[in-house]
């Protein structure tokens, strides 16, 4: 009885104990909730981006004919493609939509070229009529050459490969049907002339015939090689993308940053632990200011979380080949992306500082802590890319430092761009980190006066 009694009055004081940290107790019922709806949502979104969700393209129709409104009417009947055909009230242009792809703002742009639709229907007529021959006879061009105003596909190259298919072949379906349409058209408006010319000419003329009229042996012949032609280039400089980005450039950068915030949980609990233990009282009582406690600290999680980055471009590198994948190759670039690793690690050390500072127990520390990077990886494009997130997770993913790191990592990876193009990524970072020391220096001033 008496064992049963201090199991009970045990019970009692854990639940009292986690009344009165009702922070702790809110980490600990709504974080796993946010986490699953987060994560589930994300999920659900990749699930449909495989064959429900429409994926978001530019179009650009230079044309302005009856080929634009063919592509566009057909793509929004099948539903896989929703077509932008404006941005902020602006008719696309091919420059415009080229550098909002190039921006990363979206993945895709297709644009028609002025005179494509003329172009394929004149094509199409001469293929009409140099389809009809009569027997030993065969027309000297007899397979028209394809269309010079090739409609193009430019897409970002951070685009996973089963995206940028599912775009291209959806187009190229669209595209052959419109082709055979007007290859009937084509057809039906050649071949009463066509037919007349052949038999008038291979009738016999001359008079008092009599008897039946032997008619000419006509051969039908229709080019089978499609007239309008898909190119597909990368937005930066229109280039062909000849080699496709490997999954090791998303996932070397995306992961590094991953481990680089998780520093989250043991440098916040480094801050708890000397509170809890009176190391942070006798520390104080020595020759030291929080500023540089709090700046040792950072220094010091900084460097792990270089050192972490180094030790993942190396498996990148190296490792994964060996495992028969594909890897990074290493370049001119791995001392381009020094800087963003930089900014991040500072933005991962001072978003461990003000998690410790804010946090009243190690308990606090580590759920929020860890469930808040799974959370801010899961919005920045770390697990799955954000162009495959519902609409309004994709307005919000760009508040994860995560989102702006990565951003960055792939400008450099995958873009081919430098410092500069990562610029702004890296000032959002320092931006979070000076914020995030800014809140940190404010709660121990806070508690040093209390």
């Amino acid at each position: 009885m008496s064992l049963l009694r201090s199991i009970i009055a045990t019970i009692l004081k854990e639940l009292l104990e986690l009344r009165r940290d009702r922070a702790g107790l809110m980490v600990l019922l709504v974080m796993p909730m946010a986490l699953v709806l987060i994560l589930s949502l994300v999920q659900d979104s990749v699930m449909q981006a495989t064959g429900e969700a429409p994926i978001k393209v530019l179009f650009a129709d230079s044309d302005n004919g009856f080929l634009g409104q063919a592509i566009q009417k057909r793509l929004r009947d099948a539903g896989g493609l929703e077509l932008v055909t404006n941005l902020r009230g602006t008719a696309l242009t091919e420059a415009g939509a080229r550098k909002a792809v190039a921006r990363g703002d979206f993945q895709f742009c297709v644009v028609i070229p002025k005179g494509s639709g003329e172009a394929l229907r004149s094509r199409l007529r001469i293929q009409a009529a140099d389809s009809l021959s009569t027997k030993g006879k065969r027309p000297a061009a007899r397979i028209a050459p394809p269309t010079d105003n090739a409609l193009a596909v430019h897409f970002d190259p951070a685009v996973q490969g089963a995206f940028r298919t599912a775009v291209v072949n959806a187009l190229r379906q669209v595209l052959l049907g419109i082709e055979m349409t007007e290859r009937g058209a084509a057809f039906s408006e050649t071949l009463p002339a066509e037919l007349k010319k052949i038999v008038g000419e291979s009738l016999p003329t001359w008079p008092g015939m009599s008897g039946a009229i032997a008619l000419p042996d006509i051969r039908f012949e229709m080019a089978t090689g499609p007239v309008l032609k898909l190119t597909e280039t990368v937005a930066q400089g229109g280039s062909r993308f000849l080699k496709r980005p490997t999954a090791a450039q998303h996932n070397v950068p995306a992961w590094t940053l991953f481990g680089m915030f998780f520093i989250v949980v043991p440098l916040s609990g480094s801050l708890i632990r000397e509170r809890q233990s009176g190391t942070y009282r006798k520390l104080m009582a020595m020759p030291v200011s929080p500023t540089g406690l709090l700046a040792g600290k950072i220094a010091a999680y900084v460097l792990v979380c270089m050192v972490q980055f180094a030790l993942m471009l190396a498996v990148g590198s190296w490792v994964l080949p060996l495992l028969g994948t594909s890897g990074l190759v290493p370049g001119p670039e791995f001392l381009t992306v020094v800087p963003i690793a930089l900014a991040a690690a500072l933005a991962a050390a001072g978003y461990g500082i003000m998690v410790g500072t804010l946090s009243r127990s190690y308990e606090q520390a580590s759920m929020f802590g860890a469930v808040s990077i799974v959370i801010a990886a899961a919005l920045g494009g770390i697990m799955v890319p954000v162009y495959v997130m519902p609409r309004f997770m994709q307005q919000i993913s760009g508040l994860s430092p995560l989102a702006w790191g990565l951003n960055g990592f792939q400008d450099v990876f995958v873009r081919g761009g430098g410092v500069q193009a990562a610029g702004a990524d890296i000032l959002r970072l320092l931006a979070f980190f000076a914020v995030t020391v800014v809140v940190s220096r404010i709660a121990i001033r806070g508690a040093d006066n209390g």
